[in-house]
């Protein structure tokens, strides 16, 4: 935040100016709190987990997302390596099968027209071959097998087809059910390292998924921090920019703090509920929210009394503003309401003269 130049203050002429940059100020540390709020919810939602991830990330020093997301994929080139390794074992077991005297009826597609088995792709639903599978398993474009348990299942699918299709008696259904038992005891060599891999990624993911959450909290945090400290500084610009206001503040006039308690009662509630926040503020004491609020002006701060006059004068001037717009035919209809108010307004006025406004608002179920 830009430091706030307070050289070349008149004593007067500028008072109201540094009023209004004080309620600037403070709108600026109210959006800096809602930030700051945004941060806790951050935490709030994760509250379960909360303590776990701050030791996690004192431990670990997780310096970005970005150091998580480079972690992730060294793991999954890792990952793919030993799958890789996997599908070359995989092959061995392959290729035994396929160098089988009993192999070849299911090496290519079947021949479904040169064969005249009209039905087969009413009782199969997915061909498969050994030449499919190893043109997949070769394939670079992305289209290839991603791990061994696919490689696995299209192989018992060649099989299983042969022996649905083929009657129990055939000898492609003899061929095919021995070669699938061949294929399942090799194959069991294989299953534990396959189970290990297995284990291995999904502890992985759940991992990669632990540490990129630690290092969104680690972003928050950071981002709380710095919240903090713009937060800290702001605090004191302010304090600073207050007590050059005390100091240029002359004191008000009985006759301006008459005037400003009847310009109080111009207010709308709305408004008059924050004129009253601006109080409360300096006064501890003061309650603003109570059902009935007893104000005595003089008991305030010069300070107090002037931000008072600046708020009071910029909603007048706004209400002033929007009025002009309001058709005639609406201004004839409230002139009697207007009358109504007047002797209240009168009271209130003597009231303040004796040093003293006493108002009695009723308080909305939101408030």
């Amino acid at each position: 935040m830009e430091a706030v130049k307070f050289e070349d203050i008149g004593p007067e002429s500028e008072v109201e100016d540094l009023g209004r940059c004080v309620d600037e100020i403070s709108t600026t540390v109210n959006q800096l709190e809602q930030r700051a709020s945004d941060v806790e919810q951050f935490y709030l939602t994760t509250a379960n987990c909360a303590s776990t991830f701050k030791d996690k990330v004192k431990e670990k020093q997780l310096s970005s997302i970005e150091k998580q997301q480079q972690e992730a994929s060294h793991r999954e080139t890792a990952s793919l390596k030993r799958m890789q390794d996997l599908m070359r074992q995989f092959a061995m077991i392959l290729r035994q099968i396929t160098q089988h005297k009993w192999a070849h009826p299911f090496m290519h597609p079947v021949d479904v027209e040169g064969l005249g088995l009209h039905d087969y792709y009413e009782v199969i639903q997915k061909p498969m071959d050994f030449g499919t599978i190893k043109s997949k398993m070769e394939a670079k474009d992305g289209t290839g097998y991603k791990n061994v348990r696919e490689i696995y299942a299209d192989v018992r699918l060649v099989f299983k087809n042969a022996m649905k299709y083929n009657d129990e008696r055939h000898d492609v259904h003899i061929m095919a059910k021995t070669l699938l038992e061949k294929f399942e005891e090799k194959w069991l060599q294989l299953l534990p390292k396959v189970a290990e891999e297995e284990k291995r990624e999904v502890e992985e993911e759940a991992n990669a998924q632990l540490d990129m959450k630690l290092a969104q909290e680690a972003a928050h945090a950071s981002m709380s921090r710095e919240l903090s400290n713009e937060l800290c500084e702001v605090d004191l610009q302010l304090e600073k920019l207050r007590q050059i206001v005390i100091q240029k503040c002359r004191k008000m006039s009985t006759e301006e703090k008459k005037k400003l308690g009847t310009a109080l009662t111009r207010l709308s509630p709305e408004d008059l509920s924050k004129a009253l926040e601006i109080v409360a503020e300096n006064n501890p004491g003061f309650q603003p929210t109570a059902q009935e609020v007893d104000l005595d002006i003089d008991a305030q701060s010069e300070l107090t009394l002037w931000r008072l006059k600046v708020f009071v004068q910029d909603k007048l001037k706004l209400a002033g503003k929007c009025s002009e717009v309001v058709d005639c035919n609406n201004i004839n209809n409230n002139e009697n309401t207007i009358k109504s108010n007047s002797k209240r307004k009168r009271e209130i006025s003597d009231a303040l003269t004796k040093n003293a406004i006493k108002r009695t608002r009723k308080l909305s179920p939101n408030s």
